[in-house]
């Protein structure tokens, strides 16, 4: 396999750049972080390696290009100058996005149909081709976005969102993506010799990515990426990064306990824990909020409540903030950690939390309510 050294970034959600980029150091690689992304370098294997463990990212995508655009002209010319056949196989599907921010070229659809035309015009040349290409091949998902008038042309290597690990059966009305929901453990102080418990665990995901974190199974296992199919190297060493994954993967006694008011979510949770290799690592029981109780110690606990979103759902859903509130107070050696975007959440639960982070679920604005153990 070729080893070129590519400028790379992960795109994460907003407010969870410090986690993807923690990740990524931990992974060994040199960051920079910003708003919405983490900058690195490597070459193909690290970019198989990266959609194969970050936890907490969307997508690893290629900086193919960046260069001053004010014309069309500009577009076609530097688009056109690029190596694409170095990229692209005589059959590859390249379907081209756009996007555009404080720029003169404002009209998104007359960018993609020219850096579409660019590569055509480069490709057609370079294969000696005068018809029109198949696209019928692997996928090679291009997008140039502008910005103050500087264009930057990627290529996405992931395929579908980092997100989707490949365990999911089944989901329930509103589930938590599973990149939010470990970025949501690794924001909290748990360990895994700790117990864990989501009072409200719906399908299962909060438990799941504690279990695989745990374990260190990485969260790519199960699943496919884009650029395996790009090349016959890059499907090898994929299998061989994921045969050295699985040899890194520890055996670990875990106390986690999902719980949930609804029966058939409960079952949806199992199925969900058996697609991720992780069922006999979890408890998964029926039970309402207001009848949680425990003896452990020094545990943690993480929920994803309703938020009461819609008016007639808000007086019943702080009513369980009240619940939540009560039958956590006596937890006083067990940290809680509580999502919602209901800015009211502290007086319906009854105490001040020690300190709040503001994350995006989605679209939807959420405050991260931590109250830390006191004693």
């Amino acid at each position: 396999m070729e080893k070129q050294q590519l400028t790379l970034y992960a795109a994460t959600a907003s407010g969870l750049e410090a986690l993807t980029g923690q990740e990524l150091r931990d992974l060994g690689y040199d960051v920079a972080v910003e708003n919405g992304r983490v900058n690195f370098k490597g070459d193909m294997t690290d970019v198989l390696k990266t959609n194969l463990w970050l936890r907490t990212a969307d997508r690893i995508k290629i900086i193919l290009m960046t260069f001053k655009a004010t014309t069309f002209d500009d577009i076609f010319d530097n688009v056109k100058a690029f190596g694409w056949d170095q990229w692209l196989s005589m059959d590859a599907a390249f379907p081209v996005n756009g996007r555009s921010k404080n720029s003169k070229l404002h009209s998104v659809p007359d960018v993609q149909s020219v850096t579409k035309k660019a590569i055509v015009s480069q490709m057609a040349e370079a294969y000696h081709r005068k018809t029109r290409f198949p696209e019928t091949g692997a996928q090679f998902k291009l997008e140039i976005a502008l910005n103050k008038d500087l264009a930057t042309v990627t290529l996405d290597t992931t395929g579908d969102s980092l997100f989707k690990r490949g365990y999911r059966q089944e989901k329930g009305a509103a589930p938590l993506k599973e990149n939010f929901a470990a970025a949501l453990i690794q924001l909290t102080n748990w360990r895994a010799d700790r117990p864990l418990i989501d009072p409200m665990c719906g399908s299962g995901t909060i438990p799941i990515e504690a279990a695989l974190m745990a374990k260190n199974v990485a969260p790519g296992i199960n699943r496919h990426f884009a650029c395996e199919a790009w090349h016959p190297d890059y499907a090898a060493e994929l299998v061989n990064l994921k045969e050295m994954a699985k040899t890194q993967e520890k055996a670990v006694d875990l106390d986690i306990t999902g719980l949930d008011i609804d029966g058939s979510m409960i079952d949806i949770a199992r199925l969900n824990a058996n697609g991720a290799g992780v069922l006999h690592d979890i408890i998964f029981k029926q039970l309402a909020v207001k009848d949680f109780k425990t003896d452990k110690q020094d545990g943690v606990i993480i929920v994803n409540p309703p938020y009461g979103q819609r008016l007639g759902d808000q007086k019943s859903v702080r009513q369980i903030y009240k619940q939540m509130g009560q039958v956590f107070k006596p937890l006083t050696s067990w940290s809680k950690y509580i999502l919602t975007s209901d800015l009211a959440f502290e007086n319906f639960y009854g105490a001040k939390a020690t300190k709040k982070r503001k994350l995006y679920n989605g679209a939807l604005r959420t405050d991260y309510f931590q109250f830390w153990a006191t004693h």
